[in-house]
């Protein structure tokens, strides 16, 4: 989006979600899931770790240094039964997959610059808080909009709700032939700027191979689309497309590999913001690919709550082994109701960006990561995230605009 997002005419903006069962997301939950194993004994843990699945087999890697023992073996099993791969007719279960594990420890050199960051070790650290450097270097986006309640863009909320939906009633057998995998996409039509109505909606749902095309459609447009989307968002025009190909009974890691990491744009904005470049899943909070990427949305949306903004992304840039970003911007799209320049000396007086404050101030050095692995990371009013609060915006609307 550029300035004139305001004055945009009629266009359309598509976002994806996928369930818990699609093969990328269930390496994201695996990967999680040890990293929280890891940091509810050693909260000091240094973890990377990556997973990849597919036919019959879990191959567990990564870098981790940690004084304690984890089963990783058992997590993997806890993580693929719970997601619902409990049958062997689904061609991959949690009783009979294999499971390879390679992990090392973390690497020195990185080690280095994370243990002492470049303003200790040159004798300009100010504080503890500059002692702790970056665990690589990239660049972190956060993004908020008012479009939903949750701050969150349209397309994509709907999305997860969907895939949410898709999984519930699976889960409480409302339709019983469903299987773990699915995905949907969701495209909204805006009109100067603002969501409209939703143009097209897509799941995809895998199923048991005894039930018809039609049925399918039916109940997952009843049972799954209307309980979710607004009325006042659907017409006689909204197109539905459910298993477009006409069958998806073989899917999750038998039909596709799965990589943790591979679903960026799902976790985080749904292409409605830039992005970074970087995962989260299976990452400590000293990598700033992950903690920083929660702080930009902590700023992003207490901006927003404040009334500062309609739509704002903050960027944020790291050098590994420096505590202090090397930048930070900020874009409204010309829906700011104070000047950029306003907005970056708030961000600047009231939020601490350097590693160890944000680990400190979000309190993640927690076993909270594998809630967030499905769903999005971002705008979960189901969950308590300390990225999600918005209780600087009071503060933020005072300083800024004068008001209480």
């Amino acid at each position: 989006m550029t300035q004139s997002f305001r004055k945009a005419a009629k266009y359309l903006l598509t976002s994806e979600s996928v369930t818990e069962g699609h093969p990328d997301k269930l390496c994201d939950q695996i990967s999680d899931a040890i990293l929280d194993s890891i940091l509810e004994k050693d909260p000091m843990a240094r973890v990377a770790c990556e997973t990849a699945v597919t036919n019959g087999m879990v191959l567990v890697l990564g870098e981790i240094t940690t004084e304690c023992y984890t089963e990783v073996p058992r997590i993997v099993r806890e993580v693929v039964r719970d997601t619902g791969y409990t049958c062997p007719e689904y061609g991959f279960d949690y009783q009979s997959c294999g499971i390879l594990v390679s992990i090392n420890e973390q690497s020195a050199d990185i080690a280095l610059g994370v243990d002492r960051a470049l303003e200790a070790r040159t004798g300009s650290a100010a504080s503890e808080l500059d002692r702790v450097g970056a665990g690589d270097q990239g660049m972190m986006v956060g993004f908020a909009c008012t479009e939903t309640p949750e701050l969150m863009p349209m397309p994509l909320s709907l999305a997860h709700k969907l895939c949410r939906q898709l999984t519930r009633v699976r889960k409480k057998g409302v339709l019983p032939y469903l299987r773990p995998d699915g995905k949907s996409q969701v495209t909204v039509e805006y009109s100067s700027g603002q969501p409209k109505r939703v143009d097209s909606i897509v799941i995809g749902a895998q199923h048991d191979p005894d039930v018809g095309q039609e049925q399918i459609k039916q109940d997952v447009i009843e049972q799954v689309i209307r309980p979710v989307i607004p009325a006042r968002l659907l017409d006689d025009k909204t197109n539905y497309h459910v298993n477009a190909t006409g069958r998806f009974v073989i899917g999750g890691p038998v039909s596709d590999t799965g990589f943790t990491g591979r679903k960026i744009l799902v976790d985080t904005y749904g292409s409605l913001a830039r992005h970074g470049g970087g995962a989260f899943s299976g990452k400590d909070p000293t990598k700033v690919d992950r903690s920083a990427a929660y702080m930009a949305r902590y700023i992003a949306k207490n901006l927003v709550a404040a009334g500062l903004a309609e739509r704002l992304e903050i960027q944020i840039a790291y050098v590994i082994g420096v505590a202090h970003p090397l930048s930070v911007s900020i874009e409204a799209f010309g829906t700011g109701t104070v000047s950029q320049e306003v907005l970056r000396r708030l961000v600047e007086r009231h939020f601490d960006l350097r590693p160890a404050a944000i680990i400190q101030i979000l309190d993640l050095r927690r076993p909270i990561y594998r809630q967030t692995a499905c769903y999005g990371h971002f705008g979960r009013d189901d969950l308590d995230l300390p990225w999600e609060r918005t209780d600087k915006a009071e503060i933020l609307k005072q300083e800024a605009l004068g008001k209480k």
